[in-house]
């Protein structure tokens, strides 16, 4: 069973047990878990897979928090030929590591039903001498 989760412009195929990292967000200082509600697709056990239009309704996935870390450096060089500049700068994106824990299986929820209201059509004196 995997599900296709969206989580800050990106997807990502996850597994219950799988360890992925994703963009550092403002999280509560004692939050020990995430869900995310943005899944697009998810596949059963037996294979039927079900598709969103765009999100599907109901199903969640939630993840246990691991640690903060970061990851690899990236260099950022900018260099111009025979004009005598160079520049080098680094950068460490800071990202969550988390567990998959559990993905949610889809609430069947009822509709109300909605009474259409109808009203008489009222006619006006100008309408009323035109047709008769």
């Amino acid at each position: 069973m995997y599900a296709i989760v969206e989580d800050s412009g990106t997807q990502i195929k996850v597994a219950k047990g799988d360890l992925i990292d994703i963009d550092i967000r403002e999280l509560d200082a004692k939050a020990s878990s995430i869900t995310f509600d943005r899944v697009l697709a998810l596949q059963d056990g037996d294979g039927a897979a079900t598709l969103g239009e765009p999100y599907l309704d109901g199903i969640t996935v939630t993840a246990d928090i691991i640690e903060e870390r970061l990851a690899d450096k990236i260099d950022v060089i900018k260099f111009k030929r025979r004009k005598g500049y160079k520049r080098k700068q680094g950068h460490r994106q800071r990202l969550l590591r988390v567990r998959v824990s559990e993905i949610g299986a889809a609430k069947k929820t009822t509709k109300k039903k909605t009474t259409k209201k109808t009203t008489a059509k009222k006619t006006t004196a100008k309408k009323a001498e035109s047709e008769g």
